[in-house]
């Protein structure tokens, strides 16, 4: 058996898991192997990330693993996340945003459902930037995390509530998700404000 190989795999199972991880269970299902050697191979692959100094690290949360940054990093992905070259919300963000905002509370999956892609660089930055919030737990299998807009969410957009939103008009399901961006995006007057004038 392929050890590295099957260690190598795991990395890439968790990052894709995202924030949701996986069980040992859900990995021995998906590499077809037994759950206990699945365990060993994340412990495994736990110590050669310890051992290289690597970025990230692998943390074991209500039975699952995810992979999950050092906490003494912390301050470079703040400074990241709050420089002004980084302030604007991307097109993928904003996209990602309006689908929060008009159909909250929303899992990750069901975010990437409606866009097509892959939204875990999007709904990080949005968590990061306090626009977006877990307000819980869908009632579905692996309990996936629930997003909801935040109180900086309305500051960021001048709404006085989510209620406020402006409302779509009558359109296509494959239109809705363009509608309601470009709706947001109007919202701002055609500015982006910056994380930084919001709080000042």
């Amino acid at each position: 058996m392929d050890y590295p190989k099957l260690k190598s795999i795991i990395e890439g199972l968790l990052f894709m898991a995202g924030d949701e991880g996986l069980t040992k269970k859900q990995l021995a299902d998906i590499l077809e192997i037994d759950s206990d050697l699945s365990s060993d191979l994340v412990y495994d692959l736990q110590r050669d990330l310890e051992r290289e100094m690597r970025g990230v690290q692998i943390a074991e949360v209500a039975s699952s693993y995810r992979l999950t940054t050092h906490p003494e990093h912390a301050p470079y992905f703040e400074r990241m996340a709050y420089s002004p070259s980084r302030s604007q919300l991307s097109q993928a963000a904003l996209e990602t945003l309006s689908i929060v905002a008009y159909r909250q509370p929303i899992t990750r999956i069901d975010i990437e459902e409606i866009r097509g892609v892959k939204t875990d660089r999007a709904i990080s930055s949005l968590v990061s930037k306090d626009l977006i919030e877990e307000v819980g737990r869908a009632e579905a299998i692996g309990r996936p995390i629930l997003y909801g807009t935040t109180k900086l969410f309305l500051e960021y957009f001048g709404l006085p509530s989510i209620k406020e939103l402006p409302e779509p008009g009558h359109v296509s399901v494959d239109d809705a998700l363009e509608e309601t961006t470009q709706l947001l995006f109007e919202r701002l007057d055609g500015r982006q404000m910056t994380i930084d004038e919001i709080k000042e």
